[in-house]
């Protein structure tokens, strides 16, 4: 494995189970700025927005600026703006971080009506037939579609409902189309998070806890990868599963104290 320089840290069952942070949390970060170590943290989520994640950090007592936070929405919206030309015409179906990422790229943001070349979608708690069919039409008009994450489900207060790889199959189904995707487990994300951190991919330590996502993600991006039992890959999963990581914790602690063998 090549030296260690950066780290890329997924949230859900690496940084915290739910709304506690999980052991080890404060002395990780302090690990990494022992060793010099710059991290990021990168999340499929593009809901949220990186001052929330900021806040969450700061009270379990860890203080990361916003820029170290990137979600699939600024990883969609750097994609466009790298792919396209300035100030394209992008019509999203997707809540306000997306919207807002994208025009802070430098997109134009229109309705479907309005001839964009580009559809981008993510989660949209508030979707309904209207921005279906606005999008549906656009793409079968030749704009291309892009989706900030497969992830089929999305948890709720109720319990897990319908995510946007659930919004992005309807839109398959009705446009004859595949997306074009962003984040886990393809490579955009990741490699958005390594620019972030002026690091080449290959020294780029990706740490998350599940192998179809975090792992696979990171193993297409050429990064090395740690799997943490902390949250939904077991021992038994692992042992059945032919994505591989390079190495395997059972937690934070773990993980800081094998960093430390590194450099």
């Amino acid at each position: 494995m090549n030296p260690v320089r950066a780290v890329i840290l997924d949230m859900d069952g690496v940084l915290w189970r739910g709304n506690r942070p999980l052991a080890g949390l404060r002395e990780l970060f302090d690990t990494f700025e022992r060793r010099s170590l710059p991290a990021v943290i990168a999340t499929n989520n593009a809901t949220i927005e990186p001052a929330s994640v900021v806040a969450r950090l700061k009270e379990a007592g860890v203080v990361l600026p916003p820029e170290k936070i990137v979600t699939s929405a600024e990883a969609a919206a750097a994609h466009v703006a790298r792919s396209f030309p300035a100030r394209v015409r992008v019509h999203v179906v997707g809540e306000e971080p997306l919207r807002a990422a994208l025009a802070k790229a430098g997109c134009r943001i229109v309705n479907g009506a309005d001839r964009p070349e580009v559809v981008v979608v993510g989660m949209d708690r508030r979707l309904d037939w209207e921005k279906l069919t606005q999008a549906t039409l656009a793409i079968r008009a030749g704009a291309a579609f892009i989706g900030t994450n497969p992830d089929l489900t999305f948890p709720s207060e109720r319990g897990i409902g319908p995510g946007n790889g659930a919004i992005l199959a309807a839109l398959q189904a009705a446009t004859g189309a595949m997306p074009t995707i962003v984040g886990k487990p393809e490579p955009h994300l990741f490699l958005e998070a390594a620019r972030r951190l002026a690091v080449e991919a290959s020294g780029c330590l990706v740490v998350g806890d599940r192998l179809e996502t975090d792992i696979l993600g990171g193993l297409r991006a050429g990064m090395p990868t740690a799997l943490l039992l902390t949250g939904v890959t077991s021992r038994e999963a692992l042992q059945s599963s032919e994505i591989r990581p390079d190495v395997v914790l059972e937690d934070l602690p773990g993980l800081s104290a094998w960093l430390s063998t590194l450099v």
